[in-house]
């Protein structure tokens, strides 16, 4: 049985940025930060930071995961303020739901999401 996403992993070429740009983004400091993974835990899931080994220019978009906020406009300039480019902007895909994406400055997709519908089951 699947019990939910639990947690969403970037590779970066530099561990030492990424820390400091991904505190920044999401506003918190990492519960765990060792030299071959750094975890932050964002709103109870985990963000983590791999060393990518032959860094890439181009990343996949095959798979995306959405960060929930509550002010996709703010948080998405936000971003793009601390140096991420952007991938696709806020777009309203039905309802209240909103979407947006960058591209973070190792090329790593962050998705944000405003859903207010959307209620965490325990």
């Amino acid at each position: 049985m699947m019990l939910g996403l639990r947690t969403t992993i970037y590779k970066v070429s530099d561990l030492d940025k990424a820390r400091k740009w991904y505190s920044d983004a999401f506003n918190t400091k990492p519960y765990f930060d060792e030299p071959f993974y750094i975890g932050f835990n964002i709103g109870g899931y985990e963000l983590g930071l791999l060393p990518e080994e032959a860094p890439s220019e181009t990343k996949s978009d095959s798979v995306l995961s959405y960060w929930g906020v509550e002010k996709i406009d703010t948080t998405y300039q936000r971003l793009l303020d601390l140096g991420a480019t952007e991938h696709e902007k806020p777009t309203n895909v039905g309802g209240e739901i909103v979407v947006a994406t960058v591209k973070c400055p190792w090329n790593n997709i962050i998705g944000i999401i405003y859903n207010p519908q959307f209620k965490i089951e325990n």
